[in-house]
């Protein structure tokens, strides 16, 4: 009896033993470039965190430290997720963007489970003109209005949209970049949850717009990204690009291009810690009090909204945001700053390209296509032609 229980206790330490080897053996994902698209950028820079406003209606903005560059800084419109208020959730792509000198600004335009999903373009609106508004004197900020991308990640990619297609009547500046990652959060209806698109066929020509998912949970984000792309109906086909990240397990972490794959944690970033600056001398004594609050039942997280914020919330830097999601925006920055189309995109070798493993194995590379755009009824004409027969 006891010989086989000592060797049922050698099995088993043999089995676990050699787990552990092969997961210290596991290839691990490529680095981090030190520069270009996905790249490090600047080190040594100091990055300022300022919080503008004041209350749950404000923005965060963040850039280097130090005067900027004459030209100004490009401006980067970061509308995050349904839920995640706390900028520290995506403090990795921001790190980057500022790391590259960018002016990145992140309106708060969500009181969690007080704000309406139909009021959050709007206030997203009046917080982002603000505060151009109130930095377009800063010498260290030096917003460039020329120079705009918005960037959209689940519920932040139609306001993103909505944003564009408002900005001439809004008096915000024409972007010429909107990327959506993950797309989601649309309302199907004008009584269904969620963000409500204005007319998006209101978005100008010169717009280069990409959207970027993941191949897992993918049915809902590739719906809401083809009709953002499609009822931007102004813009041609040659300046709209659909990107998909696919998910790799070859080594260790394995990368799982999910919803939550465009977020990484950087509590560098946590908006707790941003203090507002004092109240300019000249701010009105008696502000105007806000209408009073009403509940709707639209305001609250539903149970798969709680875990998918939960999940953004802890999510963790890997291949697939360097090298999958910040190095596409950075690619198709350039284009849209440059004036080129998506095709110049897609011509460009290293956009797809997402390296190798340690191993010299390559990982899953990203599929690039111009999207199809078909309207739902068209696809529909068949089977009602068929019924009729």
């Amino acid at each position: 009896m006891r010989l086989t229980v000592l060797r049922g206790s050698l099995a088993v330490g043999l089995i676990l033993a050699l787990a552990g080897l092969q997961t210290a053996q596991a290839a691990a994902p490529p680095p981090q470039p030190a520069d270009g698209p996905g790249g490090v950028g600047d080190r040594k820079a100091t990055i300022v965190k300022r919080l503008v406003g004041r209350g749950t209606g404000s923005l965060f903005a963040f850039h280097a430290a130090g005067a900027a560059p004459e030209a100004g800084r490009p401006v980067a419109v970061f509308l995050h997720g349904w839920g995640v208020v706390n900028p520290q959730s995506y403090g990795g792509w921001i790190d980057h963007l500022t790391r590259q000198g960018w002016l990145v600004l992140y309106p708060r335009f969500q009181d969690v489970n007080r704000t309406r999903p139909a009021d959050a373009p709007g206030i997203a609106e009046t917080l982002v003109k603000a505060a151009l508004a109130d930095l377009a004197s800063d010498a260290d900020a030096k917003p460039d209005l020329g120079r705009v991308a918005l960037i959209g990640h689940l519920a932040g990619a139609p306001i993103a949209f909505d944003m564009a297609a408002d900005a001439k009547q809004q008096g915000l500046p024409v972007p010429k970049l909107i990327f959506a990652a993950a797309p989601g959060g649309i309302a199907s209806g004008p009584k269904s949850r969620g963000i409500a698109l204005t007319e998006l066929s209101g978005i100008d020509p010169s717009t280069l717009l990409i959207a970027m998912v993941g191949d897992k949970d993918t049915r809902a984000a590739d719906l809401a990204a083809k009709r953002l792309l499609r009822e931007a109906s102004a813009v041609p086909i040659e300046r709209k690009l659909f990107v998909r990240a696919l998910s790799d397990d070859h080594g260790f972490p394995a990368l799982t291009a999910t919803l939550a794959a465009p977020a990484g944690l950087d509590i560098a970033y946590d908006g707790g810690a941003i203090k507002p600056g004092p109240e300019p001398k000249d701010a009105a004594k008696d502000a105007p009090k806000p209408p009073p609050f009403r509940w709707s039942a639209d305001m609250a997280l539903t149970g798969e909204q709680q875990t998918l914020v939960s999940q953004i919330n802890i999510a963790r830097v890997d291949a697939l945001d360097y090298l999958g999601f910040w190095k596409t925006f950075d690619i198709a920055a350039a284009a849209a700053f440059a004036g080129s189309d998506a095709n110049a995109m897609k011509g460009n070798p290293r956009l797809a390209d997402m390296e190798r493993w340690s191993d010299g194995w390559p990982v899953k590379r990203l599929a690039v296509e111009t999207p199809r755009l078909a309207p739902p009824v068209q696809a529909a004409q068949p089977a009602v032609a068929a019924r009729k027969r």
